[in-house]
């Protein structure tokens, strides 16, 4: 579907147009486009904006991660019949990663078509239900259909709200805002942690575990409601700004690439993206993030627990290390912006969060020294995951690019979730002692740092081969303009006069 025109009028409650303001307007160079116009739609769009996807953020990530907390409250003992072998929780864990990978594709690029703020609104009121009937499960099977379709509206969130970033910031303020989106997922493991301790001491009728679900899951059904009245839609059509800001809005979306206008989905964006082979290198260093990130939110408080910590001192002491991982998701994205550079800080991110996993292989005995390797785990984790999901969301070129690709990669990364959270099986020991067909459970921790430091060389990969494409086109079609137009309706970032973020 491809719209020749678009025009956008506001009208009077009586229907009387006041203003209409077309596409051609849109794209006409602003008269007073001051760097305090801008400041002042930034603030005004920063206010709106990320308060409500980032608490959205901060629910959805409680809503799929939980389990490690309700693990510990007894989840398997009332549902699991006791689960000894830990197999059927790893299954109800990697259940939400099934129909998450799934759909993430079709949903991105189908969202496209529909208002931003009914779809995500609608989105998270669904996963919202899903995951407080979760507190209703009596048995797998209710787990499991409860888990499978928290996955399912949760495709439908994640890469929509990466893209939709790239609606209202430039490039040099995408890294911070994906930031600030993203570090709710280290908020909500340190918040995730306190909750549950507090909800560990609670003497209620029901169990801890029930509560527990109910009380993280209810929020996202009246968020969701919340972002039906207050989430603003794309720039050209949004009614919360005024015709002049809307002005500025397309303006600067349209800085050094150009956006789409109204319902557009361009077919053969969608299969350039499935024919970049950039995106499957993407793909293969999110599958060690995911991987590393999946066992971590899953089973840390099992891991601290394990280091002779009772169980609500173990689901408190999780909370540090994701508060530093916060800091540092800040400090590196705000960085990468200012810079503007990603591959090289993802480098040292990644290296970051497999050291700390070598570390926790190997100090075996040293209590402390384990707990302080949780802190690289989680900083190195949550940071490359913020780069890479700000690296992608310029370098794409296109709308229905980004639309196709920030989901295939995320998907194929979304696998390494599966493998994550079946690496740290219940059974283990203080020394994780298991043996998986004759292999030391020491080889399965080394999966988490070795794919974490398979990511850091691809991300150098990458990184390089940006740098060489841009100093091709520079040398061929001279250098652009940074915050020029450039036409990339017909060839995306393969556009002569696109410039890759390094």
């Amino acid at each position: 579907m491809h719209v020749d025109h678009y025009e956008h009028c506001d009208r009077r409650q009586d229907g009387l147009v006041i203003e209409c303001v077309s596409e051609r307007d849109l794209l006409i160079p602003l008269d007073e486009d001051s760097e305090a116009q801008e400041r002042r739609l930034l603030r005004k769009l920063d206010k709106r904006i990320l308060p409500i996807l980032c608490l959205l953020y901060l629910f959805a990530y409680l809503d799929r991660s939980n389990l490690g907390n309700a693990r510990l409250q007894g989840l398997p003992g009332d549902v699991l019949s006791g689960d000894p072998t830990g197999v059927l929780f790893d299954w109800v864990n990697s259940a939400f990663f099934f129909t998450y990978i799934l759909l993430q594709i079709p949903f991105t690029v189908l969202s496209k078509y529909y208002s931003p703020r009914i779809w995500i609104g609608c989105s998270a009121v669904l996963w919202g239900i899903c995951s407080t009937s979760m507190a209703a499960a009596h048995s797998f099977t209710g787990l499991m259909i409860a888990r499978l379709g928290l996955g399912t509206f949760e495709a439908a969130f994640g890469g929509v709200v990466v893209l939709y970033f790239s609606f209202y910031y430039t490039k040099a303020e995408c890294g911070t805002r994906i930031a600030y989106w993203f570090g709710f997922a280290a908020v909500a493991g340190a918040f995730g942690g306190l909750v549950a301790y507090g909800i560990q001491h609670v003497k209620v009728s029901i169990a801890n575990w029930r509560l527990l679900f109910l009380f993280e899951g209810t929020p996202t059904i009246l968020l969701g409601v919340l972002c039906l009245f207050i989430l603003p839609d794309r720039p050209e059509s949004t009614q919360f700004l005024t015709a002049a800001e809307r002005k500025i809005a397309i303006s600067r979306m349209n800085r050094g690439t150009s956006g789409d206008f109204g319902a557009v989905v361009r077919r053969s964006h969608v299969i350039a993206a499935f024919q970049d082979w950039r995106i499957y290198v993407a793909g293969v260093i999110y599958f060690g993030h995911n991987c590393a990130l999946a066992s971590l939110s899953a089973f840390l408080p099992t891991i601290i627990g394990t280091m002779g910590h009772e169980n609500a001192m173990a689901q408190l002491m999780t909370v540090p290390p994701y508060a530093l991982a916060g800091f540092v998701l800040m400090v590196t994205s705000y960085s990468s912006d200012r810079l503007q550079i990603r591959g090289p800080l993802l480098v040292c991110t990644s290296t970051i969060g497999g050291l700390g996993y070598m570390i926790l292989l190997g100090a075996t005995h040293r209590q402390d020294v384990r707990y302080g390797a949780t802190f690289l785990i989680t900083s190195g984790t949550y940071s490359s995951i913020g780069l890479m999901n700000a690296w992608y969301n310029h370098n794409l070129g296109s709308e229905t690019k980004r639309a196709a690709g920030i989901p295939l990669y995320g998907a194929i990364g979304q696998i390494g979730g599966i493998l994550g959270s079946h690496i740290y099986p219940l059974t283990e020991g203080p020394a994780y002692t298991h043996t998986v067909t004759s292999c030391h459970i020491d080889e399965l921790i080394s999966v988490s740092a070795s794919l974490l430091f398979l990511a850091a060389l691809c991300s150098l990969l990458l990184s390089v081969s940006f740098c060489l494409d841009n100093m091709r086109r520079d040398q061929q079609y001279g250098k652009p303009d940074p915050d020029d137009i450039v036409d990339t309706s017909e060839l995306a970032d393969k556009a002569p006069g696109f410039r890759y973020i390094p």
